[in-house]
């Protein structure tokens, strides 16, 4: 493999695991493979590099340590190692440090990379490719021999918490959202409708079951029974003539999914338990299928709309640092 084609790899390889990285907060089993693979070819193009060169530089020095500590809280989390700093766990980590590392790779392709070449295209990046599946593949099988934790997480690399315990699970909210406990509660059902809604949290207690796994980009997943009014029978009463509905919390906070997913539920017990404050009480969004912080918590607005709600990633942002509605 030629200096230019180790430096590519290398930064394509990045790249990747930005991307990838970025893409698993909306799951997807292909993205942790690709995710996964691209790593241990990281480890082994890395290994090819530090054959060729030395170390000189801060800036040297720094990229080395970012790769390897992208690598090592990567390889700790997907291991079962309980590992943490300044208060994060290491799959937290391990998306800071990865971030730095991509802008870092950024920065250095801008400043400094030459065009790639046809003859920088070797067998060995084939290789490398195809060993880094394979060792992707047998990760998990040796886990499970060494006796690690890691063996038991599910695949989008979550631990299994406290499951069929009603609200046993951790509390957890995006970036800063505490509002205080509701009083007065009342869900609203407008938007692109026939018939606005207005329900107290009694009239949610419908008795609509479903059994679903919320799995939190912090690195849990809890499988429980909840309890509600499915939001399709909602929007059929009410009407809706828009394609999309976005459920938004007291937070300002918000998400957009399809009317006709006939899988959401607006949950106000589970396992048997009124849902508690910290997991969204009176109500909150079960989302089968999505990640956890697309399960919006303390829900009073369901609005209907005739086109996604393209402001709603940005919710996620600001919704902490806005006057609560």
């Amino acid at each position: 493999m030629s200096p230019r084609g180790t430096d590519w790899s290398l930064a394509a390889l990045v790249a990747a695991l930005a991307v990838t990285g970025g893409l698993t907060l909306f799951s997807g089993s292909w993205v942790f493979a690709l995710h996964g693979a691209a790593g241990f070819a990281l480890a082994a193009v890395l290994v090819w590099k530090l054959r060729r060169v030395r170390l000189r530089r801060a800036s040297g020095v720094l990229a080395l340590s970012l790769v390897a500590l992208t690598l090592f809280t990567g390889w700790a989390w997907s291991s079962g190692a309980r590992l943490s700093g300044f208060g994060y766990n290491a799959l937290n980590l391990h998306g800071v440090v990865g971030f730095l590392l991509a802008l870092a790779v950024l920065s250095h392709a801008l400043a400094r990379a030459k065009r790639p070449r046809v003859r920088d295209l070797s067998r060995r990046q084939l290789l490398v490719a195809g060993g880094a599946f394979v060792a992707w593949e047998l990760q998990r099988p040796l886990a499970r021999l060494l006796g690690w934790r890691g063996a038991d997480r599910r695949y989008t690399g979550s631990y299994e918490v406290a499951s069929f315990r009603g609200n046993a699970f951790p509390t957890t909210s995006w970036v800063a959202d505490a509002p205080p406990p509701l009083s007065g509660y009342a869900l609203r059902v407008d938007g692109r409708v026939r018939r606005p809604l207005t329900l107290s949290a009694a009239e949610l207690d419908a008795g609509d079951r479903v059994v679903a796994t919320l799995d939190c980009t912090g690195g849990f997943y809890s499988t429980q029974e909840w309890r509600g009014i499915r939001v399709a029978a909602l929007l059929a009463r009410a009407g809706a003539r828009g394609d999309h509905v976005s459920a938004v919390s007291v937070t300002g906070y918000r998400w957009s999914f399809s009317a006709d997913d006939d899988r959401l539920l607006l949950a106000t017990h589970v396992g048997g338990e009124p849902l508690s404050h910290g997991h969204g009480a009176p109500v909150r969004l079960v989302a089968p299928g999505r990640r956890g912080f697309q399960w919006v918590k303390w829900v009073v607005r369901l609005e209907v709309r005739d086109t996604p709600d393209l402001g709603a990633p940005a919710s996620t942002v600001w919704s902490s640092f806005v006057p609560k509605l």
